[in-house]
């Protein structure tokens, strides 16, 4: 595959994913997976990965999540193999792209991962990060109001180690994803790139985290 059949490639997918989710709920719609994408080009440069398996992961890995369809994990690799068939991209990369998609996703504080690819390693750190920080608050309220949680229940007890059935079928409130999910991450990062950047996400949710306890006891 020459330079210009890729660039084609991933314009086409930009488009295609820009179409398919606009009107996705706003924390995993179009500029969340650019954001993704753009986070993962930066951290590429850092590993020896191919490029373009990267770009399309990127660009394809919430494509149908399964949080949206019904729980179906097959939906998003299924979906990014069928468009990419009609690039014309090879089965070899078709294949690996579908992986990551299916490979991606946080399960629960249980869940092992499966398969492993220096790429997969770069696509996940990259989503990981945009579920961190400023961003990942933002999200995580976005969705919590999306689905009709409460924002936090102190008679709730959050489960850091849950298994991944559990995990997908939970509807605790929004704080508890906190420590359910986002805290984890920090400790879940694949490369030195990734990890550099997860520090200063983390010690913003923990800042984030002393400030709304202290506004919702009435201490400030």
């Amino acid at each position: 595959m020459n330079a210009s059949f890729k660039q084609n490639c991933l314009l086409k997918t930009r488009d295609f994913v820009k179409k398919s989710l606009s009107d996705a709920e706003g924390g995993h719609d179009w500029w969340h997976v650019y954001r993704v994408w753009q986070l993962s080009r930066q951290i590429a440069r850092t590993e020896p990965v191919d490029l373009f398996v990267v770009e399309l992961g990127a660009l394809l890995h919430d494509i149908a999540d399964h949080k949206f369809h019904g729980g179906d994990e097959e939906i998003g690799p299924r979906t990014a193999g069928r468009f990419l068939d009609t690039l014309n991209v090879s089965g070899e990369v078709v294949e690996h792209v579908g992986n990551i998609i299916a490979n991606i996703s946080f399960k629960g504080g249980k869940h092992p991962r499966t398969f492993h690819s220096r790429e997969l390693d770069v696509v996940q750190d990259a989503d990981r990060l945009d579920a961190m920080g400023a961003i990942g608050v933002a999200r995580a309220f976005n969705y919590g109001g999306y689905r009709g949680r409460p924002m936090h229940d102190p008679d709730a007890i959050p489960d850091s180690g849950m298994a991944m059935a559990a995990y997908k079928s939970s509807h605790s409130p929004t704080i508890n994803h906190f420590h359910e999910k986002l805290l984890l991450l920090k400790d879940r990062m694949n490369t030195p790139a990734g990890k550099a950047m997860a520090a200063h996400r983390h010690q913003y949710m923990e800042r984030f985290l002393e400030e709304f306890f202290l506004e919702w006891n009435g201490n400030v």
